[in-house]
């Protein structure tokens, strides 16, 4: 196995190209019978970080530059673009967004000198609406899931200044929107009970960004925490040859206590 940079990513494309010519399967593939098979790979790839598995990061990543590889082996095949050309596009997309390390003097409002990390995110978005851009907010994804586009629009939006002051104002928020959720509650309105909800979800996420948590992070170890003592309820009931089904809450509250004493750092 070879440390070499260029000759590892060589190879790659080479056995890309086999694959392409000689595989009944990779011959096969488009574009768009991809596509889903990637969303997977990042879903994979999103499950090795959050359980820390570095072995399993190490062969996600892997999966995934295979895709980008073979995306632009189909591209180059139906002449639209090379895998040089999008190398290339990518490095010069980074020079021309970082101008506090590539560039010397200013330019449509971005800065040349940074002083952290928020200048640097305002420099990117402004230099994105000098490129054309119609909305700090157009390069969110439509398809993003709900969570995270939210969390994207409000980091979107903070870099023109639209933002809270801090904290306690957005807790503030989450209170009047909890309020205004138990008014459409009781309206019995069900489009505004789930617009009301839509907002409380939202202020919650923006709350969570401003105490520095990644809300999708936080909510997918919840995910996973309430999943591994959930069964291990099962397990326990199944010893005392019970069915959870049969079982009452108060019955499985004193299992998921049970659970819970004994995997309170889980």
């Amino acid at each position: 196995m070879s440390d070499n940079i260029s000759e590892n990513f060589l190879r790659l494309v080479s056995i890309m190209n086999t694959l392409r010519n000689e595989c009944p399967w990779d011959k096969k593939q488009t574009f768009e019978t991809l596509r889903q098979l990637t969303i997977e790979e990042v879903y994979e790839l999103t499950d090795a970080i959050t359980s820390k598995n570095y072995t399993d990061l190490k062969e996600e990543l892997g999966d995934v530059l295979l895709h980008i590889i073979f995306y632009s082996k189909i591209a180059e095949e139906e002449r639209h673009f090379t895998l040089a050309e999008v190398i290339d596009t990518i490095c010069e997309k980074l020079i021309k967004r970082h101008p506090h390390i590539y560039g010397d003097t200013e330019n449509n409002g971005t800065l040349v000198s940074v002083k952290n990390d928020e200048d640097v995110k305002r420099n990117w978005e402004q230099i994105k609406l000098n490129e054309g851009k119609q909305s700090v907010l157009s390069g969110v994804p439509k398809s993003l899931p709900a969570l995270i586009k939210a969390m994207r629009i409000q980091e979107k939006a903070k870099q023109v200044g639209f933002e809270w002051e801090n904290k306690e104002q957005v807790w503030e928020k989450i209170i009047e929107e909890q309020q205004e959720l138990k008014e459409a509650v009781q309206s019995g309105n069900q489009q505004h009970i789930e617009e009301e909800m839509g907002d409380l979800l939202f202020s919650i996420i923006n709350y969570s960004r401003f105490l520095k948590v990644d809300a999708e992070q936080a909510l997918s170890v919840t995910n996973n925490k309430f999943v591994y003592r959930f069964t291990e309820m099962e397990k326990i009931a199944k010893e005392k040859n019970l069915l959870l089904s049969e079982m009452s809450l108060t019955e499985m509250d004193d299992l998921w206590n049970a659970v819970k004493t004994k995997t309170s750092d889980i």
